[in-house]
């Protein structure tokens, strides 16, 4: 559930103990519960709460899962008094621009808090999966010993914990099934951490580790591969060498995911080949594949008797030149999803376009993000070869140095039913470098050919038309970021006033002021949040936002250089009040 003012409480002008100012149920209390109970949609759960004090009481009590977009829009005091069942809760933490070091260290977003609450109303907790959090080893610890009955852990991005926290977790949890560590700031004591499963513990499912960086007990490794049969997700870390992937695909062919370890040169006789030839070709149930560090194209058809039924294949943590990618993908019909690094060119691409008519999402990464040499990544050729050969593509993400608005309006008549379009023009306003022009037409043909777009990412020289233009067609856009674009606050006014659906704005390096903060002023409340960095935002815009709109959270986290200007805005909406854990450099209006 992802709590916000309207969710509070049923009608929320209503008063609930006048149960006459609500209509009631036609529906018997083990009726309503047992129907709410089979829904499982987030959304669908929450429009059903505010229907009546009835049904707000039967959704209340048959609800299990919680999903709350931003920990600081609610206490989980205020999540306990009102959900008294919950097994599995996902929590997310700092902004997204935390990813690009653009919220500093010690920010907030602790978990601990949660936990404490957690420990007395849910003991029976049994998922927990963070996105962004802080997390301490002593908080691991804490966990593992609080929820006797606890199964999964999902930690994405997180930070400020270690090994020793992850073997707490090892420990105690006896009943674990996942422990999914994915792209974590973490510290990599040691690799022991696997041999604190106990002996006869045999219940995980899956096991993430890829992230780390330390050597690991193999033999540990191995003997808890080999003793939890219904292991179906298994992703090592790049010191998992070829010989010893191969032991674990002989313990687990029936692996449904696997992340390899490395497929560096010279590993393997060709007996050694053979072996791992032979032990992919006999997992029979593998639908994705990832890792692939310091892939050697010697080894890449061991691969290939594995490949037919894969529908998610992540290359994007090596650079995989486009020779043997293409042939890699001649193996592959049945891809629905694929990440990759830029290095396989335009003639990568192509072979993307030919091989693979199922592809749903593609994610082109940049090998080197700082490298200006045009021989040296993707173009706008690769891009629309790919959707001449994909017409079900539904989402991307692009990374390019050059793109035209000719290349843009092709692909998306190839592909109109987009719903995530995120092009990143990685050199700040670049122009359509055919004709000069701004890439407003671009984007102008996304949102008015991709009606069911959710999703934005704009880059690129642009002017306010591309505002317009959003404003204008992209009535289903949830979500819209924006980094060095834009000629004044009226282009983002038009954003704010036609976009009826907005959730999340983010904004950095662009040129809109206060006029177009404030005119948004009656929409905040609506959205999940809003990002602004390194625009023209003054302190007294944002005070004035703040006094006008007091169910907001105004932040704005300051530059010692700066006193008139909000170098970082963060703005929420939340039924808690401003957070008491906010650190000095984040200043509360």
């Amino acid at each position: 559930m992802e709590m916000n003012p309207s969710l509070k409480k049923p009608r929320e002008s209503v008063d609930l103990s006048n149960s006459s100012e609500l209509t009631q149920s036609a529906f018997p209390d083990e009726v309503l519960e047992k129907v709410l109970s089979l829904v499982q949609s987030h959304k669908d759960r929450n429009s059903a709460s505010l229907v009546c004090k009835d049904w707000y009481n039967a959704e209340r009590w048959t609800r299990t899962k919680l999903f709350i977009g931003n920990c600081y829009s609610v206490t989980p005091e205020i999540v306990a008094r009102r959900f008294p069942k919950i097994k599995s809760v996902t929590l997310k933490g700092k902004p997204r621009f935390s990813d690009f070091n653009l919220v500093p260290e010690n920010w907030g977003a602790d978990i601990q808090a949660w936990l404490d609450v957690f420990a007395k109303v849910y003991p029976f907790l049994e998922e927990l999966r963070l996105k962004r959090m802080a997390v301490s080893d002593e908080s691991l610890e804490f966990l593992a010993k609080s929820f006797l009955g606890f199964k999964a852990l999902s930690l994405l991005s997180c930070d400020g914990f270690s090994t020793d926290g992850i073997s707490s977790i090892a420990a105690h949890c006896k009943n674990l099934t996942e422990l999914d560590i994915q792209e974590n700031g973490m510290d990599d004591i040691c690799g022991s951490w696997l041999s604190c499963f106990p002996d006869d513990f045999t219940s995980l499912e899956v096991l993430n580790f890829a992230c780390m960086n330390t050597e690991i007990s193999k033999d540990a490794l191995e003997r808890l591969v080999g003793r939890c049969k219904s292991l179906r997700v298994l992703k090592v870390n790049k010191n998992v060498t070829l010989p010893q992937l191969q032991r674990l695909l002989v313990r687990a062919p029936q692996l449904m995911e696997l992340g390899t370890g490395c497929f560096l040169p010279d590993q393997l006789t060709s007996r050694q080949y053979a072996e791992l030839e032979s032990a992919f070709s006999n997992c029979k149930h593998l639908h994705s594949l990832s890792g692939f560090w310091e892939a050697n194209r010697r080894y890449l058809p061991s691969l290939y008797a594995a490949c037919a039924k894969l529908t998610f294949l992540n290359l994007s943590y090596e650079a995989i030149r486009s020779g043997e990618f293409s042939k890699l993908l001649a193996h592959c019909p049945n891809l629905r999803r694929l990440w990759v690094l830029d290095t396989v060119k335009d003639k990568g691409l192509e072979a993307v376009g030919t091989s693979c008519p199922l592809l749903e999402e593609l994610r082109v990464f940049p090998a080197d993000p700082f490298e200006e040499d045009m021989d040296h990544g993707v173009t706008e050729s690769g891009f629309v070869a790919v959707s001449a050969g994909c017409p079900k593509l539904q989402y991307v993400l692009y990374f390019c140095r050059q793109m035209t608005n000719a290349a843009v309006a092709t692909i998306v008549r190839n592909c109109p039913n987009f719903t995530h379009f995120r092009l990143c023009i990685m050199n700040p306003g670049q122009p359509d470098y055919l004709t000069n022009e701004p890439m407003d037409e671009a984007f102008g043909a996304v949102v008015k050919t991709c009606k069911k777009l959710q999703r934005l990412s704009v880059s690129g020289l642009l002017t306010d038309l591309t505002f317009e233009y959003i404003g204008k067609y992209a009535k289903n856009l949830e979500t819209l970021s924006v980094a060095f674009a834009g000629s004044s606050d009226w282009g983002m006014q038009c954003v704010l006033d036609g976009c009826s659906k907005l959730r999340k704005l983010e904004i950095r390096d662009s040129p809109f002021g206060n006029a177009a903060l404030l005119s948004g002023m009656g929409k905040y409340e609506s959205m999940r949040c809003l990002w602004m960095s390194a625009c023209r935002v003054t302190m007294n815009g944002c005070r004035i936002l703040a006094q006008e709109r007091p169910r907001l959270n105004v932040e704005v986290i300051k530059d010692e250089h700066s006193d008139d200007y909000a170098d970082k805005l963060y703005v929420y909406r939340s039924v808690a009040g401003p957070r008491k854990d906010a650190p000095p450099f984040v200043v509360t209006l």
